[in-house]
């Protein structure tokens, strides 16, 4: 049994691709977080 055989060099792109879009992911999510809390910042500095 080879350690580079095709299905385990698969099963390790797809393991890799995996970690790579859910970290995409997670800073996507950040952005948006932040640009919500910038907007309501400048909402709350707009009444004052």
């Amino acid at each position: 049994m080879g350690r580079n055989n095709e299905r385990n060099i698969k099963k390790h792109n797809d393991k890799l691709h995996k970690a790579q879009d859910k970290a995409k992911q997670a800073v996507i999510a950040r952005k948006e977080k932040l640009k919500e809390i910038i907007k309501k910042f400048n909402e709350d500095q707009k009444e004052q």
